[in-house]
């Protein structure tokens, strides 16, 4: 059934580990999904609360009532958009947190359920993670977008070697037939890429995934959000307070790496090299096998 599990949260004890909650302490969910690390967290510590962020109403109105009725006051979700967390906190009339949480990857229940995330099943081609704060849909760009544009979306955002020619081909598909879902997109992508270049290890990669990744991320100005989201979290982290971070992929990883490391003056990097999930979860969870999860303190003066 649709909500049977919602989205099983990665990395679980080792955000307990390295976020290391305390009594009477407020902490960010900043990315609240199926609400399994803002669980955690308050069964870990009983004594904290917890404010939760999402810009996708579904996952609100689907995880929070549960939570509100085994919590009660120790948990709040406000709607809105991780890059916006210092405005929302504003609304609340709290300046400073004392730890914050966020975990970049796409759920698993918006990439089977909502429009345009994925390639297994024939959707209208959308891909917003929340339809309230994007006006663009990936059928817009594939639709509008010139073909050099295209290409450096796919390879800037997917780290597609194939992007050109995948490009190409939309640009040349999109004269007779306009995009509309993802079938046509994957069908396309699916002939001019070719197949036996697209296993990695042990697990086989659809040659759309690159391109999708790409303009999802584009779409919902992912990495964008991110670079915002760190900056401002770094100004309302109080002293002594643990922020951690959880990325899929190598882009996000980067530029929470690198953030870390240019602020090193105010913040300690607990973690020298990325958590990775164990073997036994990566079985459990195949969604886990590409997180990353990074952790800093905020420096006291």
């Amino acid at each position: 059934m649709e909500n049977k599990i919602y989205h099983k949260s990665v990395l679980v004890n080792e955000v307990l580990q390295y976020l290391n909650p305390q009594p009477n302490k407020i902490y960010i969910d900043a990315t609240f999904g199926g609400g399994g690390h803002t669980n955690a967290i308050l069964e870990k510590e009983p004594n904290c609360k917890i404010i939760a962020l999402d810009w996708d109403k579904n996952a609100i109105n689907k995880n929070f009532p549960k939570l509100k009725e085994k919590f009660g006051d120790r948990i709040k979700v406000l709607w809105g958009n991780f890059a916006n967390i210092k405005k929302l906190l504003e609304t609340e009339k709290i300046e400073y947190v004392d730890g914050i949480l966020a975990d970049f990857g796409t759920s698993q229940h918006q990439i089977e359920f909502s429009a345009g995330f994925s390639f297994q099943k024939d959707t209208p081609l959308d891909m917003r993670m929340s339809q309230a704060h994007h006006y663009f849909k990936a059928s817009d760009i594939v639709n509008r977008f010139r073909e050099k544009e295209l290409a450096d979306i796919i390879f800037k955002y997917g780290e597609e070697r194939y992007a050109r020619r995948i490009a190409k081909a939309i640009v040349e598909q999109r004269k007779t037939t306009k995009f509309a879902t993802t079938g046509q997109l994957a069908k396309l992508i699916e002939s001019v890429v070719p197949r036996q270049k697209t296993y990695t290890k042990k697990f086989y990669t659809h040659p759309a995934t690159k391109t999708f990744q790409a303009l999802r991320i584009f779409v919902n100005k992912e990495l964008e959000n991110i670079e915002i989201f760190l900056k401002d979290s770094l100004n309302i982290l109080n002293a002594n307070g643990n922020m951690v971070c959880i990325s899929f992929h190598s882009l996000e990883d980067r530029i929470v790496k690198n953030f870390f490391r240019e602020n090193k003056n105010y913040l300690e990097i607990l973690t020298k090299k990325p958590i990775i999930a164990t073997d036994e979860e990566r079985q459990k969870n195949p969604s886990s096998r590409s997180a990353k999860l990074r952790a800093v303190k905020k420096k006291i003066f």
